[in-house]
């Protein structure tokens, strides 16, 4: 995932209706806006990944990381402040979503496209992540994250600078 939103409005402030009753909705929708506010504390107090997770740098590359203090230093010391550096606002707008729950796990599928805005460019990026969520005692965790680039849009600018 990528970063911070400066947009007066933002498609996560209004998720689509017709998904808001499937399972992990809400929790997903929270995910994407800590990280597009680069609210690291909600993002830590959600994620409790047992396996690590695969993310998406600025540059649409993959980024697998495997243990809990390389996730804390990738988004706190490392994608946070970059996106904060280049001056980006990022977003995301759900475009598909399906999840089942099954005691105390489920699963979800996330169709989404990120955006990228740096001095008036911005690239997009149609992902799709897969979410494992677990039961904890304080309440539902996401336990794994894969995301993956579908296809993406970056003008030759942007590229230089990211």
């Amino acid at each position: 995932m990528i970063g911070k939103h400066a947009q007066s409005s933002s498609p996560l402030d209004e998720p689509p209706v017709e998904l808001a009753g499937k399972p992990f909705f809400a929790e997903t929708v929270t995910l994407l806006r800590a990280v597009r506010d680069h609210d690291f504390d909600t993002l830590a107090r959600l994620c409790d990944d047992d396996f690590g997770i695969v993310d998406i740098a600025p540059d649409g590359s993959g980024v697998p990381i495997r243990t809990r203090a390389e996730w804390e230093a990738w988004f706190r010391d490392s994608l946070f402040p970059r996106l904060e550096q280049m001056g980006a606002s990022t977003d995301s707008e759900i475009t598909g979503y399906e999840a089942l729950r099954n005691g105390d796990l489920g699963y979800g599928v996330l169709d989404f496209r990120q955006t990228l805005t740096v001095a008036g460019l911005t690239a997009t990026f149609d992902c799709i992540a897969t979410l494992i969520w677990k039961q904890t005692p304080a309440g539902w965790k996401e336990s794994r994250w894969h995301c993956s680039v579908i296809s993406s849009d970056v003008p030759a600018a942007l590229q230089a600078a990211t």
